[in-house]
């Protein structure tokens, strides 16, 4: 039997798609509702089977839904979820997919109050790609999702949450917003970042040269300027201290290098390589 019989997804792009998708092709719901601004983007997502039906309202997406996603851009998250939860059935619990988490529960305690279940979801898969079209069942097969209850939240509905995404393949942990925003400044958006500046500092005139290395490090930079504009955003205190944390190690690998001081720079490069390879492949 299907873990639900109607599932909204607001904002099927690469994220959202996958979701349908993973849902549809597992049989874990009756029906996945998509719902966007554009009726373009949404005969996409219907065109690649991440959804049964599509709709620009989103009254009529979530007026049946047991289970809600908001997919969108951080900036909209806010937003869609107060539209959602207006409309949708009382019982409906509402999530996200956004990766940042603080300013927009805060935001939401404001305008809902404490008694909508919405309880936050980070699922940490993606590429530098975007749209329907490069959406994929196994998306989040293996890959982390952090979800985000407060104090509120009600456990039985904070556990639904967590059993979806297990569904889908993830592995699940639980953070505070403070935390998860906290790890992943450092983990991902410093990272991209960086990666955007390396990409920017590069002379063109060398890129016919530019090989694996870096090609993988400045892959992220890729990715969708707006969103990332967005994120950095809504956690600029975290990404701030983790750019400080940053700049304190490359003050001190330029100095090595300035100085020659190889006993220095090999601990810096083994600092890295022993931080890195415990990660693995």
């Amino acid at each position: 039997m299907p873990a639900w019989n109607t599932v909204a997804i607001i904002g099927v792009g690469l994220i959202g798609g996958s979701i349908g998708l993973g849902l549809r092709r597992r049989g874990l719901a009756r029906r996945v509702v998509g719902i966007g601004r554009r009726a373009s983007s949404l005969r996409k997502a219907k065109q690649h089977e991440t959804v049964d039906a599509t709709t620009t309202s989103i009254a009529k997406g979530v007026a049946d839904a047991e289970l809600i996603i908001v997919g969108t851009p951080v900036s909209t998250i806010v937003d869609m979820v107060v539209q959602a939860a207006s409309h949708a059935p009382a019982e409906a619990i509402i999530t996200d997919a956004g990766s940042t988490k603080s300013h927009i529960l805060h935001q939401l305690r404001e305008r809902l109050g404490a008694g909508r279940p919405f309880i936050g979801s980070h699922p940490l898969a993606g590429s530098e790609k975007s749209g329907p079209e490069f959406a994929s069942e196994d998306l989040f097969e293996g890959r982390l999702t952090v979800v985000t209850p407060t104090r509120q939240s009600d456990p039985e509905k904070v556990a639904r949450v967590e059993a979806f995404w297990e569904s889908l393949g993830s592995r699940v942990v639980r953070m505070t917003p403070e935390a998860h925003d906290a790890a992943v400044a450092e983990i991902s958006h410093m990272p991209h970042l960086i990666a955007s500046a390396l990409a920017a500092a590069t002379s063109e005139k060398h890129l016919p040269l530019a090989a694996t290395g870096w090609r993988d490090t400045t892959r992220v930079a890729a990715g969708e300027v707006e969103l990332w504009r967005q994120i950095v955003g809504e956690n600029r205190a975290g990404v701030l201290k983790s750019l400080d944390k940053f700049e304190k190690v490359l003050s001190k690998l330029r100095a090595a290098v300035e100085r020659g001081d190889d006993t220095r720079l090999v601990e810096i490069l083994e600092a890295g390589k022993r931080i890195r390879d415990a990660v693995g492949s």
